[in-house]
């Protein structure tokens, strides 16, 4: 690879891991629109650096010409008086005419410019707004990548690790009636490009995507630890009733049941109550319900983890045969979050 074209790769990629660094901060309130911004500037540096390749690396090939027949164009300057090179927009368009880029990468990119020209021009604060922008913007990191592999094979593996953004959680739409009609033209705009869209279940290039994070038990090294934290910093997560229910699966009294039949010395006594009630307190074993969310004095209501037996252990004598027998399928499925 050539020293320029590497460069502009090398740019590209810390700009987009600029833009995922920012959306994972869940205090940095211009976030979505921050993203966009970066994001489109990594993907130009990468087409630029893609073109470069494409033209034996010669530089000239990337200025924009003006004026005169194909001979004596001139190179179109800046203010400053440097080349002004191509747009992101015809880099994309060109590439797509050679089938370099495929359809969806580019459609998604289009998809995008307009979302960063609103954000930067005409943008109101509105879930339905950032959470196209979470579908948009998940796919055009992950073709970001896939681009990358396909065009410069072995370019830089040591970044792999890093081009999945972890914080695009999907925020809740809102209603079709508190938005304006400019806010409207542009969420039917992109509704429409979606739709129309193809499919091809063997590309990793799309036009939107949808990101759904599990925590499943696992001893790879390659695994992602996660710590269950109050810290305001730490990088959100949301959980949908699904996922409660998956973690958390025990009521008191399935609970209670599990005791009885694990241990030989359980009795539901106060020593019972009094051990459960200290573990409730964290979040790795019990999950607190609420009737009303916003209110402290609705009836609440616990749930409970597998992986509470794992302190119970170390209080009742377990069955010979509980002591043999192997995690249920409940205890396999549970995630493996550390007490906060």
């Amino acid at each position: 690879m050539k020293a320029r074209t590497k460069k502009l790769l090398e740019q590209a990629t810390a700009a987009m891991l600029a833009a995922i660094e920012i959306y994972n901060k869940p205090r940095f309130t211009y976030r979505p629109q921050s993203f966009a911004i970066l994001a489109l500037n990594a993907w130009e540096l990468l087409l630029k650096a893609k073109w470069l390749v494409d033209h034996k690396n010669y530089l000239p090939s990337l200025y924009v010409r003006q004026g005169g027949g194909p001979k004596r164009k001139r190179i179109k300057k800046t203010r400053s008086g440097n080349p002004m090179t191509h747009s992101l927009e015809f880099l994309a368009d060109k590439l797509r005419q050679s089938k370099a880029l495929p359809e969806n990468a580019c459609r998604n990119l289009e998809i995008l410019t307009e979302l960063r020209d609103t954000a930067v021009h005409f943008y109101r604060d509105n879930s339905e707004f950032e959470k196209r922008l979470h579908e948009i913007g998940a796919a055009a990191v992950t073709n970001f990548y896939a681009a990358v592999r396909d065009w410069f094979a072995g370019g830089l593996p040591e970044m792999r690790g890093y081009f999945m953004p972890l914080a695009f959680v999907t925020p809740q739409a809102v209603s079709g009636t508190s938005l304006t009609l400019e806010e409207k033209r542009i969420l039917k705009y992109i509704s429409s490009q979606i739709a129309s869209a193809g499919e091809d279940a063997g590309s990793p290039y799309a036009v939107a995507v949808n990101l759904e994070l599990r925590f499943v038990r696992s001893k790879s090294q390659a695994a992602t630890p996660v710590r269950v934290s109050t810290d305001p910093d730490a990088l959100p997560v949301y959980l949908t009733e699904e996922d409660i229910r998956q973690r958390w699966p025990w009521t008191y009294k399935e609970l209670t049941i599990q005791c009885r039949r694990r241990y030989s010395d359980f009795k539901e006594n106060r020593k019972y109550h009094d051990l459960r009630k200290q573990l409730e307190f964290k979040p790795a074993y019990a999950h607190e319900r609420r009737l009303d969310p916003g209110n402290p004095r609705s009836t609440k209501k616990f749930f409970y983890s597998p992986n509470i037996l794992q302190e119970f252990d170390k209080y009742y004598t377990k069955k010979a045969a509980a002591a043999a027998a192997p995690l249920t399928a409940a205890q396999n499925a549970s995630t493996s979050m550390n007490a906060a």
